[in-house]
């Protein structure tokens, strides 16, 4: 279990928390292409690490993540006009640019000068993946953007979904490294079959084994750490093992083993100390993996239907989630629909900030301690005048780094797996 300090250290990201400091060494996802669509379109509300911004496309097609309050009286952007390249305030026509600049003061006198004395709040952006990302930090500091690792090449077909949740970044991304859950609480969406290595039928994800309690190895590195998850095969189990490796790059991107079509991956961008964003993304570099309406559907992630236009879910805590118990009686095991509303559901309920001084860790858990280990040590390095874990030249995500799955014989070495150009690599692919 966690001390409350050392919970505190990882979980709080707020004003000067020292894991919003660490967080703002590094691009984060702010939001989804998609919300920000086309030129002079409709702004958008973002919060990261419990700031208040707001993103817009241009006219010039340039995307801004600005102050979501006109530095003149407060009055929110977000109900501002976007137009000739810039973010015009109702209140008084004050006209902010995506870098900050104020073009236009309407109240003041035309000779005025008062405009060049003031900059407004605006963060560097980059767009990729499917994603508008911000750089928070010192821009003396700002790394070279670097296309994310599930979107190495912008041929790379990516699928998003996007989903607020109430309950702190940190809870939410242990979930993509607690590789034992999902034999229970995912037991119906990814059910034991006699297959070779997980398989996407469309409806569920199918695994070669029945072991509910694998045994988890795992190995720091400069990134973060991976982590091998070793259960019986239901065939072969004398000779070989079902392995599943799980690559944590630090602060919030976790690769999950992927199946037969498509990589996986997660991402948990943190909106406050209470409430996260999650992003989970389907991608293959070849072959038709699968579109964004498929993807959304299968994990019942879709806006307008189960989320809201500002993709939150319709179903919460206050109608139990939805949760179907005649479902259950005939064999479901969650009456939830889709993986990611059952996880949801488990975080949600730990509170907006789980207490992990009460808990009592197993066997099971060993990712998850590592997970902890390596973020607080992190943050304590990074306290000392340290850089950021993993933003050393030589230390970053290597390229072509991948998760992976799949049944393989028991003298197979699987920290050999997954690594750029192996023929398991490819594999996984």
């Amino acid at each position: 279990m966690l001390t409350a300090e050392e919970n505190d250290l990882i979980c709080r990201v707020e004003g000067e928390a020292p894991m919003g400091k660490l967080m703002r060494e590094f691009w984060l996802p702010a939001c989804l292409s998609e919300e920000v669509p086309s030129n002079d379109c409709d702004p958008v509300r973002v919060r990261l690490l419990g700031e208040d911004l707001v993103a817009f496309r241009d006219s010039d097609g340039r995307v801004g993540i600005v102050g979501e309050f006109c530095p003149h009286r407060r009055a929110s952007l977000f109900f501002g006009r976007n137009e000739e390249c810039g973010l015009r305030c109702l209140y008084h026509g004050w006209k902010i640019d995506v870098e900050g600049t104020v073009l236009e003061m309407a109240s003041e006198p035309p000779e005025s000068t008062f405009k060049d004395k003031i900059k407004h709040t605006a963060y560097p952006t980059r767009e990729a993946g499917g994603f508008i990302w911000v750089y928070m930090g010192d821009k003396s500091r700002m790394p070279e953007f670097e296309p994310p690792l599930f979107a190495p090449t912008p041929e790379t077909k990516v699928s998003i979904l996007k989903v607020h949740v109430k309950a702190n970044w940190a809870q939410c991304l242990e979930g993509a490294i607690d590789s034992a859950h999902s034999s229970s609480l995912h037991s119906t969406d990814m059910p034991p079959a006699m297959v070779g290595s997980s398989t996407a039928t469309g409806t569920a994800w199918q695994r070669p084994s029945t072991d509910k309690a694998p045994r988890l190895q795992p190995e720091p590195t400069d990134y973060g750490f991976k982590y091998a998850a070793i259960r019986r095969p239901i065939k072969n189990s004398a000779t070989h093992d079902y392995v599943r490796i799980t690559h944590f790059v630090a602060p919030f991107t976790v690769l999950i083993p992927p199946n037969n079509v498509y990589n996986v991956s997660q991402m948990n961008a943190p909106t406050d100390d209470e409430n996260s964003v999650l992003y989970i993304i389907a991608w293959t570099e070849s072959g038709p993996g699968v579109d964004q309406e498929a993807w959304r559907k299968f994990t019942r992630m879709r806006v307008g239907i189960e989320l809201d236009e500002t993709y939150r879910k319709v179903d919460t805590r206050e109608n139990n989630y939805g949760q179907d118990r005649q479902k259950m009686r005939l064999g479901d095991f969650t009456g939830i629909s889709g993986f990611p509303h059952q996880d949801i559901v488990m975080w949600e309920t730990m509170g907006s900030m789980a207490n992990r001084t009460e808990e009592r860790l197993g066997a099971s858990d060993v990712a998850i301690v590592e997970f902890r280990r390596t973020m607080v040590k992190a943050v304590r390095e990074f306290l000392e005048g340290k850089p950021a874990i993993g933003t050393q030249a030589s230390r970053g995500p290597r390229p072509g780094l991948r998760s992976f799955e799949g049944v393989i014989p028991k003298t197979t070495d699987w920290r050999d797996l997954g690594k750029a150009g192996s023929a398991t690599a490819a594999a996984a692919e």
